[in-house]
This record gives structure tokens, sequence and C-alpha cells, in this order.
């Protein structure tokens, strides 16, 4: 459908740029004789996120009259209510005083901190404080997890899913080679997950991975697990003697009864590990905060606890993370802090609202939206990355390639509903200009 000849495809761009290394033409220095890690040789091109940065810059170099709105990476854009921002203030005034400055903290997360998001987060769900492990970030918490469980393991992830996992996966030694034929790598298994399946996999199709990556709701589709879907996750880990490292950073955008934890699920503390994050619900991606939960019931094949070695991890890996942050983090979960949140939750949902009515009106099958903050349109024939450049060309309009997401995510685009609201309803509206004009 879109074929714009403006921006340069993004696969002739690396070629280029791999050629021109090979060829020697760019000066190179002295060099060491450490060699390259082989399995950061095993990357496939740049990080997603990374590389729509670099197609937005050409882009406005390109137009720097345009009004580019970015509805592409998952970044908040409200304010942080002033009940958090007052309580990160009132602690950095403390560090200029003698009684309230505080150096290093415990490197597992501040106790109060931890009781609250045990006691808030999962009410009546059981989790001990001494089971969450505050952090910078789930993104972060990801790779400390493939440390620790080391290479060689087989893993399976979500086809779409969010690009960390494999390329997380693919550093540690997990992921073999790469099979340009069918997109993937060989010794990960990509687990169908569209429409086709109910957004989830055919788990009597899946081999016996060792560690399964899960997020619900799904970046990027949006698609939250039921609850009958993930007591067929457990189950199946169970039975296989898997470890489920489940995702749940868009928890709080569940507007139905899905469950907002893999916790909810009888059986789920023998085999699961839950990451999260303020930064999506409260609006922390600059400030930088998140928790994982690892039970105690969960135990590797010899018995030995897994709770015992992440301790030892985050406390080689880590000091901790910002007590600044974590004032934040503990205010975000009191009483007046939690409905402030929440209403930045409604916000970013009524955004989706928008983007979905708009894209619907025009006859474009549309998913996501509902219990998460994107929205997955598929133009059926096109290729992810044209219908990119063709929205970005002709729309100014920044979003992000289904198939970034993995081969299944290939013919979708990915809509954020992270944005103000007049940038929505002008987006909106470029947006269903231009595919009416292609003839949608």
């Amino acid at each position: 459908m879109f074929s714009p000849n403006s921006l340069q495809p993004r696969m002739m761009l690396v070629n280029r740029f791999s050629c021109t290394l090979k060829n020697q033409s760019v000066k190179i220095g002295h060099c060491s004789k450490v060699p390259r890690n082989v399995n950061m040789e095993k990357l496939q091109h740049g990080y997603l996120f990374p590389e729509i940065e670099r197609h937005e810059l050409i882009h406005i170099k390109k137009y720097p009259n345009a009004n580019v709105i970015d509805l592409g990476i998952g970044d908040t854009t409200k304010p942080l209510p002033t009940i958090v921002t007052s309580s990160m203030v009132d602690f950095v005034r403390g560090l200029s005083t003698a009684e309230g400055y505080k150096g290093y903290g415990p490197e597992q997360g501040e106790k109060a901190l931890r009781k609250a998001i045990a006691h808030k987060i999962y009410k009546n769900l059981d989790i001990k404080p001494s089971e969450v492990f505050v952090s910078d970030g789930a993104q972060c918490d990801i790779s400390r997890l493939q440390l620790l469980m080391g290479p060689n393991l087989k893993i399976a992830v979500q086809d779409p899913s969010f690009p960390a996992y494999i390329d997380s996966s693919v550093i540690i030694g997990h992921a073999g080679k790469f099979v340009d034929r069918i997109g993937k790598y060989e010794n990960i298994e990509y687990m169908t997950c569209g429409p086709q399946t109910d957004f989830f996999p055919d788990l009597h199709t899946i081999s016996r991975p060792q560690l399964i990556f899960f997020c619900s709701p799904n970046n990027p589709t949006g698609h939250a697990a039921t609850r009958k879907q993930l007591q067929q996750l457990v189950d199946f880990a169970k039975v296989n003697g898997s470890i489920i490292i489940y995702d749940s950073a868009y928890s709080a955008y569940i507007t139905d009864n899905s469950p907002k934890s893999i916790f909810e699920i009888p059986g789920a503390r023998e085999v699961a590990i839950e990451v999260s994050s303020f930064s999506k619900f409260a609006g922390f991606t600059g400030v930088r905060l998140g928790w994982t939960v690892v039970p105690e019931e969960l135990l590797y094949s010899n018995g030995f606890p897994v709770l015992h070695d992440f301790n030892r991890i985050v406390c080689t890996c880590f000091n901790g993370a910002s007590s600044i942050s974590q004032a934040g983090g503990l205010a975000c979960l009191s009483p007046e802090g939690l409905n402030a949140v929440q209403s930045l939750v409604d916000y970013y949902m009524e955004n989706a609202r928008i983007l979905v009515n708009a894209l619907t009106s025009l006859g474009l099958t549309v998913y996501g939206g509902k219990n998460a903050p994107y929205v997955w349109v598929r133009f059926p024939g096109s290729k992810s990355w044209d219908v990119f450049a063709g929205i970005l060309e002709n729309a100014h309009i920044i979003t992000i390639p289904g198939s970034g997401f993995g081969p299944g995510g290939e013919g979708y685009i990915r809509i954020s509903a992270f944005g103000q609201r007049d940038s929505i309803i002008e987006a909106s509206e470029r947006l269903k200009y231009l595919l009416y004009q292609e003839g949608l």
C-alpha cells in the first residue's frame, strides 16, 4: 500500500554500514587483542527503539518545520502528580541536613516501599515484602534475570513481544544462530500470539522451554491474558518444569476482569517470577523505579531457592534503586497517590479510545486500546516498515513497525496512546485523512 521514496530502507542502511566496515574504508585506530563477544555479533541490526529515533531525526532534518507527533516509543507525557514530586523534593531537601542525610540503602529496596508494594499492589495475594526486590526498572531486571539463569537454556517468547526479551537472550547466550530465511533465532521458541490464537500460544505445539517470557497486557498487541489462559500457562510450566518470567508492567491499564498478576493464578508461586514497573502507570519513565517478585516456593531442579540466588545477583550487580525515586514510589502507593496515578492511567486510556475510534471508522482491523495504552493496527498485504515510513513521510507521525516485535508482527504497526490529548486528536485526524486518501 505504501511505497515512500524519501526514506532509505532500513536494511539498505544497515548493509551499507556493514560493507563499509568490511572494506576497511572507516579509519580504525589501535585494536586490542580482546575478541568481540560472539553473542554480541549475533544481534540483528540496532535495538528497535534507537532505530526509530534515528528515523525520526532523519525526518526532522528533512522537514525542519513539520510538527512531528511521536506516538512511537511508549514514553509517558503527563506531569507527575504533585504528591509524588513533593515527596521527592522533601527527601532531597532532607539530604542537606544531618538528620535527613542517607547514603547507601538496602540493595533490595527500602523496607517501607517493599512492604507497600507487597500490600498495595499484591493485596490479598500473600506476597511477602521479603519476596519483593526494588530496582531501577523492569527492563534492567529482565537482564539481571538473564544473568541469574545463565546461558544455554531453552527459552520461549511470545511472538510478537517486547524486543528486550530476545536481545537479552542473545547476549547471554540462549539464542543460537539467526536464521535469515525465517527471521528467527534457532534456539528461541517463538510462541505465535496473534488473533488466530486469541493472542495466546497454542501450548500443545510448544516444545519444552526452560524459561518462558510472557507479558500481559502484551506489548505490543495490548492483549491481556484471561484467567483461563494464565491457568493453562501455569499448568504447562508446572508439568514441563519451566520458569515463567512474567512482565506485568501494564497491569494498571486492565479494565476488565483479566488478572493483573500471575500470582492470582493457583500454583504460580511455584513456577513464576513477576517483573513490573512504576514507569507506565505512574509516569516514572525518567525517574526509573521498578520491582521483581521472586516467591520463596520457586526452586531450581536441585531444590535450591531461586530467591537466594537473585538476592546475590542484586547484591553483587546493583547498589539499590535511587533513594529519591523510592521516596516518590512510596508516595505513589499512598491513598492520595494511588488516586492521582489512576487519573494518569484514565487519561492515557481515553487517548487510546480516541485512536481506536478513528482507525476503526476507516474499516481497519484494530486490536488493543482496551487493557493497554497501545493500539495494534493491521495492514494486510503491506510490510510494517513500509507502513511506518509512509505514515512518517506523509503524516509526520512516528509509529512502530510491528515486525520490530518479531515475525508475528509483520503487517502491523503499534501506535502509542502516551501523548498529550491535543496531539492524539491531531494525529487521529491526520491518520484518517492519509488512510482515506490511500483508499481505505
